[in-house]
């Protein structure tokens, strides 16, 4: 804490201070380059975010089904459709002769004498089971794959287990069976959690889909009532039930299988809901298209005008950016008023930004070689406005991209997409956004960039460091002022005291 002044009465404190805001204009002018700087990161990197919007549409503008979207109709529930881009139009007869179903067994009578808790320990329940149980088993279930492969697993019945846990056991295996316990049927369900005829070999527990041997897995036969088969007295028939494969037919021409409801074929995803007729009709969607195209155009269009405004936006050179102690001195309204003038025309006339606004703009006008009708933009009805303030911004004739879409949507897509030979319109997109992107990010890195690898980051650092070495030389200026003006008050307070003397000597003499 430093008080001066007392000997010479002197106003030290705001001598120094006003002395010392004079020593601190360079710091000043340094603090307003590094807020100019990073005005400018910001702004490059603003350009870089609209650049990518673009860039993640244009890329979609490559894609084939951008341009072929389908439309699909059918006339019965029994069938329901969708279709990829390049299923062909027209119609496809489907009739559903069976649907697939899962394979599914349960207990033919109730387990339990009505006191049963499947919660409790099988030990505890054992007398409620009717059946009886013989614990201390092991049981065995086996399932079959899409090749036919099978699938066994072993599960233990011990008397500290319940009989919600060996279900839970079954459904958590790799069977792909669902094992519960309805209380209110008194009964357990066995259930495939897939569809289809997966066992075609009889000699397999009956071609069951979930087999086991009724001899060696009691607890299933005898404790849960759960038969693989029974002997109708000519031979053995089997219980489950399920375990189809879906059968249908395509066209009126040939009989065909699937072990799932659903069917894919010639570009087309087939779900069958019932058994009967249904006439799938695909055909384009040429508004779906339409309006992708111009969802690009318009964000295109946004992204051109806002690039344009920023390389003509108004500098106002008289706002410069605002120190950290200007601002205390001002109200939050008028710093925002302020900033908005400083940050303005950042970009103006750069040439980074009005290069990719030329490159974009020349992909619109050179042809592009592909093999379909289409080798300009101008053919779908695409051109960039006459009007040379707008800066490349696109026009459409709705009616001729319509019809483009209509007559050859394969040929526009190929306009758009063209090869890594020879680039579309969209590729070319890709290319020179790239090219800006990186230049920029060279110049004003990304957000999650360190200073010292992009080139405003380093002039930005530097200036810290320049900060940083002026600060320290400020406190050894304001260190030296204190001394100087405390060496002048000590020669004053020393010249007081000997005045003091010599006016009591020479009055006391008097």
């Amino acid at each position: 804490m430093r008080i001066g002044g007392l000997a010479s009465g002197i106003n030290t404190d705001q001598i120094i201070k006003d002395l010392m805001n004079a020593e601190k204009q360079p710091l000043n002018k340094m603090e307003q380059e590094r807020e100019w700087l990073t005005y400018k990161r910001d702004a490059y990197r603003d350009v870089n975010k609209k650049l990518s919007e673009l860039d993640t549409m244009t890329f979609d503008m490559k894609l084939n089904r951008s341009y072929n979207s389908k439309e699909v109709r059918s006339s019965d529930s029994a069938v329901s459709a969708t279709a990829v881009s390049n299923a062909e139009e027209g119609s496809y007869k489907m009739e559903v002769l069976e649907l697939a179903e899962a394979a599914y067994n349960y207990s033919e009578n109730g387990i339990s004498n009505g006191e049963f808790d499947p919660d409790d320990t099988l030990e505890n329940q054992q007398g409620n089971l009717i059946n009886g149980i013989s614990l201390d088993d092991t049981f065995s279930i086996t399932t079959y794959g899409e090749g036919g492969e099978e699938t066994t697993v072993s599960f233990n019945v011990t008397g500290e287990k319940s009989l919600h846990d060996i279900l839970d056991e079954i459904s958590d295996s790799e069977l792909g069976v669902r094992a519960f316990y309805d209380k209110g049927a008194d009964k357990v369900m066995l259930e495939r959690t897939e569809t289809g005829d997966f066992n075609t070999d009889e000699s397999n527990f009956l071609g069951a889909e979930i087999g086991f041997n009724g001899t060696s897995a009691s607890f299933l036969a005898d404790t849960l009532d759960i038969k693989n088969g029974k002997n109708n007295g000519t031979g053995w028939e089997l219980n489950e039930r399920g375990g189809t494969d879906a059968r249908f037919t395509y066209n009126n021409s040939f009989e065909m299988t699937s072990h799932t409801n659903d069917y894919s074929l010639n570009g087309m995803n087939f779900t069958f809901n019932k058994v009967g007729t249904s006439t799938v009709s695909v055909s384009n969607n040429v508004d779906d298209s339409f309006e992708k195209v111009m969802n690009f155009v318009e964000k295109y269009n946004e992204i051109i005008d806002d690039l344009n405004g920023k390389t003509e936006e108004k500098r106002y050179r008289d706002f410069s950016p605002l120190t950290a102690e200007q601002k205390k001195e001002m109200e939050k309204e008028e710093i925002e008023l302020w900033e908005e003038k400083s940050k303005s025309g950042m970009l103006k006339g750069d040439s980074v930004v009005s290069g990719v606004l030329s490159s974009m703009r020349q992909n619109w006008y050179a042809p592009v070689e592909t093999d379909g009708e289409y080798s300009m933009a101008s053919q779908i009805g695409i051109t960039t406005t006459s009007n040379y303030r707008e800066g490349g911004k696109l026009e459409v004739d709705e009616d001729q991209l319509r019809s483009a879409l209509r007559d050859s949507p394969d040929s526009v897509a190929k306009l758009f997409s063209g090869t890594d030979t020879n680039p579309g319109i969209a590729r070319r997109l890709e290319t020179s956004i790239e090219e800006a992107t990186k230049f920029i990010e060279r110049k004003a890195g990304k957000p999650t960039s360190l200073d010292n690898n992009f080139m405003l980051g380093r002039q930005i650092k530097s200036i810290n460091d320049d900060m940083s070495s002026f600060q320290d030389r400020l406190t050894a200026i304001e260190n030296r002022y204190w001394r100087e003006f405390g060496a002048m008050e000590k020669a004053i307070q020393k010249m007081n005291s000997q005045s003091a003397y010599l006016m009591q000597n020479f009055g006391g003499g008097m």
